[in-house]
């Protein structure tokens, strides 16, 4: 398969330094191939590719600096990105030359997160599409930032270029001419949402995309920051808007300019739909891989050794949104569930790759797993990886209801199907218990998995109810009455009738009443333990649609 050409330190600079980044030492290794993106943690000692550019998040005093670049010099580290201000002291730059290390720093009010995202779509770091050298336009196909510059130098002007939400997926260099509402978009690549709630007021982002010329946008109309105009022009692919270029310009356009932006506009939406192309297939053949690893079959140490994971101890998360049906009713509940999937799986494929490099994600059908991998102490394994689920969940919110299920380590690639089946068990038991907890190891749901498993041989087998427990559906069903759900709230509390009766909703006495009647119309005996349990293991195995009366409500008291 060939190789995309690797993304070097002075590509990024020259993409970045404009806004983001500013060069403070060192730098012989700038024609270099970079390897990557890190997160330095001075608790982890984790291995990073080769050429990583290591983000120091919250280095700031000039010694540390100066430690820091001789490690990154001895693990072969291509640069160090630090919070500017920096104190570039003869300490520290004699310690970047020495080492090799390139120290970056990034500028104030810059989100780490947003430079890391940057830094991924500039590197080609474990590509595993189709990623032969193309071009369109004369660019490398999908080079969106190379494509800005070109606009750029064409509109003579700096330019952003959006999608349809108003997020910045390239900028061009020149960006020091516009006004500060251009750079606060650029340091959060999102155009700030005062500027896009005042502009759909107005109408600007429905003539946009109605209209198939430019449309001009003045300065001081929807904010005082904003003191150079606008042009902005759709991006479409036929009917369809892909997004927007928008231009920060002295005046109007000449007819010549507006011409090429026009013809820079089809361009552009070629380049785009390279990119959602080549991302659809780079994801079907990770799915493909990371599903043939965790299948464990022939084929298996290949695409092992195709994700980078070959001899290398993992653990396999398996993750899964609540109350997902699994199939939904109408097409557009369909799209919306794919969408999520997706959605949710891209964000761990993201959050993995920041705390541990070369850990693989797939979406395989309705659950997104992720192969980790656990180098160094194997004791502490399950706690890592709990800890790298439940920050993963905590960071997205509420707003995305998912759960993660862990499996147990697979020392190398043949028990990564072993880990995988573990973490579907632990899946299952987190989506059956409706999100009460949303992160588990299989060894914390072993005994609620084993139910479910009984309950699926119990149905597959097509058990019913027998003994008490028949005799108690019969008399529910003829009187409407509430004798088992009764008796399902007496056994989840252990015998407690004053909070076996909160759970039903009744009165203490009317609950004693009603476990009268569960041990005459069951002929059950409430106080011998075997007679207990063999109902208890009925109600838990037996499908709660086939037990009836569970409602807290009752018709009749029996």
């Amino acid at each position: 398969m060939p190789s995309k050409p690797h993304t070097s330190l002075a590509r990024v600079l020259e993409d970045l330094g404009d806004v983001l980044l500013e060069s403070i030492a060192g730098g012989r290794s700038a024609r270099r191939h970079l390897g990557g993106v890190v997160i330095h943690d001075p608790l982890d000692e984790s291995e990073f590719p080769a050429q990583a550019v290591v983000l120091g998040v919250g280095v700031r005093e000039p010694d540390e600096v100066v430690r820091l670049l001789h490690d990154l010099g001895r693990q072969g580290a291509a640069a160090l990105v630090v919070r500017s201000p920096v104190a570039a002291t003869p300490e520290v730059r004699h310690a970047a030359d020495r080492s090799g290390v390139a120290l970056l720093g990034l500028t104030r009010g810059a989100s780490w997160a947003q430079l890391a995202a940057l830094l991924r779509t500039l590197l080609a770091e474990e590509d595993v599409g189709d990623v032969s050298p193309q071009t369109l336009g004369g660019m490398p196909s999908g080079d969106l930032f190379a494509l800005a510059n070109a606009v750029a130098a064409l509109l003579d002007a700096p330019v952003t270029i959006e999608d349809r939400s108003s997020r910045v997926l390239a900028f061009s260099g020149r960006q020091d001419e516009a006004d500060q509402s251009r750079v606060e978009t650029i340091l959060g690549r999102q155009v700030p949402e005062r500027f896009t709630r005042s502009m759909e007021r107005d109408g600007v982002f429905e003539r946009l995309y109605r209209d198939s010329g430019p449309v001009y946008i003045y300065p001081g109309r929807y904010d005082a920051s904003m003191t150079v105009p606008r042009v902005a022009l759709a991006v479409r692919a036929g009917d369809e808007v892909l997004g927007s270029i928008w231009a920060a310009v002295p005046g109007q356009l000449s007819e010549e300019r507006t011409q090429a932006l026009v013809d820079a506009a089809k361009l552009v939406a070629l380049h785009m739909l390279r990119l959602r192309a080549g991302a659809d297939v780079e994801r079907r053949l990770r799915a493909d891989l990371v599903s043939t690893a965790l299948e464990g079959g022939a084929g298996a140490p290949e695409a092992i050794a195709r994700l980078g994971l070959l001899g290398q101890p993992a653990i396999v998360l398996a993750m899964g949104l609540l109350g997902d049906p699994g199939q939904a009713s109408a097409p557009e509940d369909d799209l919306r569930l794919a969408t999520d999937r997706q959605r949710i799986a891209d964000a761990l494929a993201m959050h993995l790759s920041a705390v541990q490099p070369r850990s693989a994600v797939a979406l395989v059908g309705d659950v997104a797993y992720g192969i980790v991998p656990m180098p160094g102490s194997q004791a502490d394994c399950q706690e890592r990886s709990i800890r790298v689920a439940s920050t993963f969940l905590e960071r997205t919110g509420r707003r995305v209801a998912a759960a993660i299920g862990i499996g147990p380590l697979a020392i190398d690639g043949s028990g990564l199907r072993g880990s995988r089946d573990g973490a579907d068990r632990t899946l299952r038991v987190l989506l059956a218990n409706g999100g009460a907890r949303r992160v588990a190891t299989v060894e914390d749901v072993h005994v609620d998995a084993l139910m479910l498993e009984l309950a699926d041989l119990a149905a597959a087998r097509g058990d019913v109810a027998v003994g008490p427990v028949a005799r108690l559906l019969d008399y529910d069903s003829q009187h409407q009455a509430q004798l088992v759900h009764t008796l399902r709230c007496w056994l989840d509390a252990f015998g407690d009738v004053v909070a076996a009766s909160s759970a039903a909703y009744v009165h203490p006495n009317t609950f004693r009443y009603r476990l009268r009647r569960v041990a005459e119309v069951g002929e059950l005996n409430l106080d011998d333990p075997g007679e207990r349990f063999a109902a208890m293991l009925q109600l838990r195995l037996l499908p709660r649609t086939d037990l009836g009366g569970t409602g807290p409500t009752a018709a009749t008291d029996g």
